[in-house]
């Protein structure tokens, strides 16, 4: 599993091609941002899955803040907040306002969002926030709670997936060693 995230995710060679990025090498190019082990990367997953609910283009800068912060993998972190899309958002958003009428006991309904336009998406995403703004108190209370959910839950999933891996992996090479 690490070696085919290895091959898919971006190595620290990239920040340093980056015109942009380079006059923070010295921060992002520290050896936790790039490890990935059953620590980093459950809290990778974690902070992308957090701070992919957070609205607008702060999502990822926001993982990358988190990643700085508890130096966890940084494009591990930065991937996962791709699970909110103009597709994915609207149901996690009325999701989270569902769960903000819960807490709060507030809420006369649900409104429909704004219908999606690639072509206009500016302005989509205009009369998003719009939507957004006027879902209030509920969707301000269900959001983090949301968030924190799926940061847990998607944090003990890896840290369990990689166990799992690793125990399996131990059995295979005691299988080997006693083969021979």
């Amino acid at each position: 599993m690490r070696h085919w995230l290895r091959n898919k995710l971006p190595d620290h060679q990239a920040v340093l091609a980056n015109r942009w990025l380079r006059p923070f090498s010295n921060t992002l190019l520290h050896p936790a941002l790039w490890h990935l082990n059953r620590r980093s990367a459950a809290g990778a997953v974690a902070a992308g899955l957090f701070c992919g609910l957070i609205p607008g283009p702060l999502q990822m800068p926001g993982a990358a803040l988190c990643a700085l912060i508890f130096r966890i993998n940084l494009p591990l972190a930065l991937f996962t907040t791709l699970y909110t899309n103009p597709l994915t958002i609207v149901p996690l958003y009325m999701l989270a306002y569902q769960i903000g009428r819960l807490v709060t006991g507030e809420g006369a309904g649900f409104t429909t969002p704004p219908e999606f336009d690639w072509y206009g998406i500016v302005d989509w995403g205009r009369m998003m926030l719009d939507w957004m703004l006027g879902l209030g108190k509920p969707l301000a209370v269900g959001l983090p709670i949301l968030a924190a959910s799926l940061a847990i839950v998607g944090y003990f999933i890896v840290k369990g997936a990689w166990r799992l891996y690793l125990i399996r992996a131990w059995r295979q090479r005691r299988h080997v060693q006693r083969g021979q």
